[in-house]
């Protein structure tokens, strides 16, 4: 059977033999808010889910060594700005690694809790890292689906509200292969009805990494048939696209290609390639920085919220940068006491810069210590 509720007038399957548990009414509603306060009115998401190795270079980059307590310290200085701030004006949500979820600052404050006290929703990474997929060149598929529903019960009750998982393909000569592009988008789907189940708004992110010669257009190729698998899968395990986010590549040229995008090039091809596969309904689009430097990520932001095609943006664009927040805020604090002030401003900067980005009103001249410097990782991986 199927009906129409009412309230909230939202379709809903309650044939357990088609769909299996279906989310109720107000599982929906709760989804719904939440994905839709994350990119409210230009906000973003602060990428901070960096796993223990990841955030290892990083500090490493500054000459801190990765222990817990300068992990501990590096998250509490970016999430304990003042009030006067108003850092929650520019960030909707931030995405924690597992450690920092269930960690407390050096005054006994949750970081939970100093998130919350500025309006920012936390999330948590819930992938386990990417394995070689069998009978591949080399490609990867994304490994965590083991336990996860009980891993994301245990993030709810931790305060976590989203959660977010990452799939990685690589443009090649022959990749990626249609066997990567299909098992990473059924494992981006079930993923993503787990984690809707336990109350958790899933980021899909199927992340098209920017290493190689390859031109725009060969980008756009790629990321279309990425994006439509990805759509088609999710489409098949009965996602609800209104309670979930995305988080994809910006359609840009190869890092090494010897032809470089323009913003407005860029804006084009991405806002086309999202036209022709990603669903109304989806709710935000929270693109992935990518290796860009702050600046250009900014900038291309800015550009793809500009560009005019009147009527055919149904999605807010927005972002979820890691190292496009946080290159100059690392350079400043360099892991003393002394510079918590001075790197707290220039996240500040720059979370305010996407945000104007994100409304499309970006006018350039916000510079920080790693302003134009390219921030690229070839194979990155968190």
């Amino acid at each position: 059977s199927s009906g129409i509720n009412a309230e909230y007038g939202h379709y809903y399957i309650t044939n357990n033999l088609r769909m299996g548990r279906a989310l109720s009414c107000e599982q929906q509603k709760e989804l719904r808010q939440i994905a839709q306060a994350i990119v409210a009115n230009g906000k973003g998401i602060l990428a901070a889910d960096e796993s223990t190795g990841t955030i290892g270079k990083r500090l490493g980059g500054i000459g801190v060594e990765n222990v817990e307590n300068n992990r501990r310290d590096y998250r509490e200085l970016l999430f304990s700005l003042s009030k006067e701030s108003d850092i929650g004006s520019s960030l909707g949500g931030c995405i924690l690694f597992e450690e920092t979820l269930f960690q407390n600052a050096a005054n006994g404050t949750s970081m939970v809790k100093l998130l919350q006290d500025h309006g920012i929703i936390p999330g948590i990474k819930v992938d386990k890292g990417v394995v070689v997929l069998p009978g591949t060149d080399g490609e990867t598929v994304t490994q965590g689906l083991d336990g996860l529903a009980d891993r994301c019960r245990k993030y709810k009750a931790a305060g976590a509200q989203f959660a977010k998982w990452r799939a990685v393909l690589k443009i090649g000569e022959n990749t990626p292969s249609e066997l990567a592009i299909q098992e990473n988008a059924v494992t981006l789907a079930r993923y993503a009805t787990i984690c809707q189940q336990e109350g958790l708004v899933p980021i899909v992110e199927p992340e098209v990494l920017c290493d190689g010669t390859h031109s725009l257009a060969r980008c756009q190729e790629v990321s279309e048939k990425v994006l439509a698998a990805t759509y088609k899968a999710c489409n098949d395990h009965h996602l609800y696209l209104e309670g979930s986010l995305l988080k994809p590549n910006m359609v840009t040229a190869g890092m090494q290609c010897s032809e470089p995008s323009t913003p407005e090039q860029v804006a084009e091809a991405t806002v086309v390639t999202l036209q022709r596969t990603v669903p109304a309904a989806v709710v935000g689009i929270t693109f992935l920085s990518g290796g860009q430097s702050e600046e250009d990520a900014t900038r291309n932001l800015n550009a793809i919220n500009q560009y005019q095609d009147p009527g055919r943006k149904p999605w807010k664009l927005s972002f979820s940068y890691g190292r496009a927040l946080q290159a100059s805020v690392l350079k400043a604090w360099q892991g003393k006491k002394e510079n918590v002030p001075a790197a707290q401003a220039e996240l500040q900067k720059r979370a305010y810069a996407n945000h104007m980005a994100a409304l499309g009103q970006y006018t350039g001249g916000v510079s920080g210590a790693s302003g134009s410097e390219s921030l690229f990782v070839a194979n990155h991986r968190y």
